[in-house]
């Protein structure tokens, strides 16, 4: 089976285990889960290198920040189905005393998660303090880290920003979903925040754009052309354009699903639109 293949059909099996996971406790966030999961697939299949004999310290491996932490549906997916833990826990997503929290934590110690995360705003900068050690240490693995664009209205960001472009953090490569959707409505009409790419510029990042990304093959070649970018002097941002809700017709392109869960006719509805299984947990 061609490469191609095989990954788009491991996002299919990505986008059950999303909605079925957030199904069955009727509780998360499918909407951006679902329009990144064509990111997760090739980050963690095509393009880190990192070890599934996971220890916290990453050294000589690529390591993965995901600032909002409110897609975890998608991270616990594609970290289950890379290796990182049996994909049978899938089942305890969201319930008591389980390792998959509705927003990542690490007091429970799940493999492939080294911050808790979901107050927005705050992963940039772990992710270039975790960049800076790296440095510090001589390695010359890649640090990745994923935001959303309506987590871009905290100001912790821009600051984290100003120092990484400072401080020529040039083993950082920040993904924003750029989906133009958040909790409470369209990013612009909650706070628009004009040219992302001209704001990410003139705080003297280096930006590229993948126009199409909820194109597996987009989505790795930009991944492939930021990490060509690296070591350069200067951070790298990428600028995803995904839909918010791919792959599940009900629930593409607006907020309504950000935070809401599919009842059981949605549910087999959105698994019809998902047909490919690679073995549902």
């Amino acid at each position: 089976m061609p490469i191609t293949q095989q990954l788009e059909d491991f996002v299919q099996q990505v986008r059950r285990d999303i909605v079925r996971m957030v199904h069955a406790v009727n509780s998360g966030h499918p909407g951006g889960s679902l329009g990144c999961a064509e990111f997760f697939t090739a980050l963690y299949q095509e393009i880190m290198d990192y070890s599934t004999d996971f220890s916290m310290d990453g050294k000589n491996e690529d390591l993965f920040f995901l600032s909002n932490g409110h897609i975890s549906p998608v991270y616990y997916s594609v970290l289950a189905r890379s290796g990182f833990f049996p994909v049978s826990e899938l089942a305890t997503f969201r319930h008591i005393n389980s390792r998959l929290q509705g927003h990542p934590t690490t007091h429970e110690g799940l493999p492939g998660v080294r911050i808790a995360s979901g107050s927005l705003g705050q992963g940039m900068s772990v992710a270039i303090g975790a960049a800076e050690a790296k440095k510090l240490n001589g390695d010359s693995k890649i640090v990745y880290s994923l935001h959303g664009d309506g987590e871009l209205q905290e100001g912790q960001v821009w600051e984290a920003m100003m120092y990484a472009a400072g401080k020529k953090v040039d083993n950082l490569i920040s993904t924003v979903d750029l989906n133009g959707q958040q909790i409470d409505g369209s990013t612009d009409d909650v706070l628009p925040m004009g040219s992302i790419k001209g704001k990410f510029e003139a705080f003297g990042w280096d930006v590229l754009e993948v126009k199409k990304g909820n194109d597996i093959e987009s989505v790795i070649a930009g991944l492939k052309e930021a990490k060509s970018r690296t070591g350069k002097g200067k951070p790298v941002c990428i600028l995803l354009h995904t839909d918010m809700g791919h792959g599940v017709d009900f629930m593409a392109g607006t907020h309504a699903w950000h935070g809401k869960a599919p009842n059981d006719e949605q549910l087999e509805s959105a698994l019809a639109q998902n047909p490919v299984t690679l073995g549902d947990y």
